[in-house]
């Protein structure tokens, strides 16, 4: 079985690699980590989870001929250079979100990794979440009808850190926007399909740092459904709870809990409404109907790097998060930032 899995480098093993991605590619039946590579520390991150070799520079790393691909969770300022010094020793590339910092770093990278024939893959894992998948599986066979309105809420306190790279442009891109409402960029359009409009409001509400503490966006879909990301680095983590709501013609979904990094959370829907005449007795006090749906619980991070691997194995270009993707996602994102700038 060993010598079927991909064989993975980790290119900035702290932060999410370490907690989240690392341990979900040691829990895979298609991944396994031969290396680490990080600035700090890396054979701490190596004997903690017994991976054989441990590097502090990127070339050594892609040097290593066992390495067939990189997972890439360094700093966003870093992907761009990485992603093309990896491209040209033949790694295959998962690379975590965003991408890059811009639009144009972003349409470089994919070009470049086209250009050596590698695989490019961004992680966007929330796809992957079970009760997302299941969504996904009811909107496409049209238990919600015509879908009208989606929301989607991500937030966190994250307050000021000497040195955080996510408070700063130049080293994060962004702040809540970049960081978080791409994720639900990209979950949203995953269900709605391509946007046309986009209008997006930052600001700094209650931390001092140079990125943006908040950020809400509007988005109109090709299909004229409406939705609204909302994303804080200034709401406190116990008064945020993550919910997702997806509303259509015949009925609605709402999730709680399902965006973020576990695999849990919530999930209800109503189904097969939307014949009824008006009532003008309606009243807002009766109780819904909404019924617990089942999913299935899923590491989002394994299923993420399993897929990855099987695209690698077979020789077929990631559909889900793919560049294609990467490009759409990169281009809305720096048009959010100039909306928001043109409105102020």
């Amino acid at each position: 079985m060993t010598a079927t899995r991909l064989a993975f480098g980790v290119i900035g093993a702290g932060g999410i690699a370490r907690r989240r991605t690392i341990p979900a590619m040691l829990g895979s039946t298609h991944c396994r980590v031969v290396a680490v590579m990080d600035p700090v520390a890396p054979g701490a991150v190596a004997a903690e989870f017994g991976i054989p070799r441990s590097y502090d520079d990127v070339n050594a790393l892609l040097a290593d001929d066992e390495v067939e691909a990189v997972y890439i969770a360094s700093p966003v300022m870093c992907h761009a250079r990485q992603i093309e010094l990896a491209a040209a020793a033949g790694k295959h590339i998962l690379c975590e979100k965003p991408l890059t910092a811009t639009f144009d770093e972003t349409r470089a990278a994919v070009e470049c990794c086209a250009r050596h024939g590698v695989m490019l893959q961004e992680g966007f894992m929330m796809k992957f979440h079970g009760a997302h998948v299941r969504l996904k599986q009811l909107i496409d066979a049209g238990r919600l009808g015509r879908l009208v309105y989606l929301r989607a809420q991500l937030s966190c306190w994250y307050p000021p850190i000497a040195g955080a790279w996510r408070q700063a442009p130049e080293t994060g891109g962004g702040g809540a926007l970049i960081d978080m409402a791409t994720h639900l960029y990209d979950l949203l359009m995953h269900f709605a399909g391509p946007v046309r409009r986009i209008e997006a409001f930052t600001g700094n509400l209650v931390h001092n740092y140079r990125s943006e503490d908040a950020s809400t966006t509007l988005l109109e879909f090709a299909s004229g459904a409406h939705a609204t990301v909302d994303c804080f680095y200034c709401i406190p983590d116990e008064a945020s709870r993550t919910r997702l709501e997806v509303y259509g013609s015949q009925g609605a979904v709402l999730t709680e809990g399902t965006i973020g990094q576990g695999d849990g959370g919530l999930m209800e829907g109503v189904f097969g409404l939307g014949d009824a005449a008006y009532d003008a007795m309606q009243s807002k006090d009766d109780a819904r109907r909404f019924q617990p749906v089942e999913f299935e619980k899923t590491n989002p991070y394994t299923a993420e790097c399993d897929y990855f691997a099987e695209c690698v194995r077979r020789g077929i270009p990631p559909a889900i998060n793919g560049p294609e993707n990467a490009l759409r996602i990169a281009e809305l994102t720096d048009r959010a930032y100039r909306r928001n700038r043109s409105s102020t």
